[in-house]
């Protein structure tokens, strides 16, 4: 068993089985960027006339859980569901090789969707302008300082939310988070803060923000507390995510 993030990815090992598993369900493979020696990948599946969901995760290279539970996910047949998806699995290779939150070059990445400095998020941001807007965007993340789960919530649309329904699924396996404030985010609920489509720092822009510019109407930020075990919080993305696919799905 492996507690908290101690364990480390072997990145080509990761992106070789998920894009074997891809090719099987159908997917494409497309490269965003190539940064050290990795090859940055994105993988899409079109179904004409399907809602577009975009998922993202390993944009912080010391959360494991996000990127595992894709894979598990992905194996498990979530993704050949009536979806049009868009997955990019592993956004920071360099970070995910040494454990770190930052690449290798010491940025955040998911700070960098304003600038667009790093190689990474510039590469990113070139495909995602190439591709149909998603109608939804889900992000795998984790957080040292939570002891239970949360998500951001960025709607700009009169979607009925479905928070409640993630953080009922997510609590089979972590409780919600329990702080009346997290990140310094007052919360609407607990577990659940609900963000403007605004960054808290003009210049640092994290992914939701710039999907939330670029049109996409509704984004959930999932984070398990790194402290627990990894399985754990794997199961829990898996719940999370797969329960925000169904409310979706129930309501398109």
């Amino acid at each position: 068993m492996y507690y908290g993030s101690a364990v480390q990815i072997d990145v080509e090992e990761y992106l070789k089985g998920f894009a074997s598993v891809a090719r099987e369900s159908g997917f494409s493979r497309e490269v965003l960027a190539e940064v050290d020696g990795h090859e940055i990948p994105a993988f899409v599946r079109r179904f004409e006339g399907a809602p577009r969901v975009y998922v993202s995760s390993g944009m912080h290279g010391d959360e494991p859980a996000g990127p595992l539970a894709l894979k598990e996910l992905l194996e498990d047949g979530l993704f050949e569901t009536e979806i049009e998806w868009m997955l990019c699995p592993l956004m920071n290779p360099t970070g995910v090789s040494m454990a770190s939150r930052e690449n290798k070059q010491g940025l955040d990445l998911n700070r960098d969707y304003l600038r667009r400095s790093s190689a990474e998020v510039a590469g990113h941001v070139r495909w995602l302008e190439k591709q149909p807007v998603p109608d939804v965007f889900l992000s795998l993340h984790e957080d040292w300082e939570s002891t239970g789960f949360y998500l951001y919530e960025i709607q700009k649309c009169e979607f009925s939310s479905v928070a409640d329904a993630i953080l009922k699924a997510a609590a089979d396996e972590i409780a919600p988070e329990p702080s009346e404030l997290i990140d310094d985010h007052a919360v609407r609920e607990p577990g659940w803060i609900f963000h403007e489509p605004e960054a808290d720092f003009p210049e640092d822009w994290p992914e939701a923000i710039y999907m939330a510019n670029m049109g996409t109407q509704v984004s959930y930020t999932f984070e398990t507390p790194s402290s627990l075990e990894l399985e754990k919080r794997i199961r829990c993305h898996k719940l999370a995510l797969k329960k925000a696919v169904e409310e979706f799905l129930a309501k398109w």
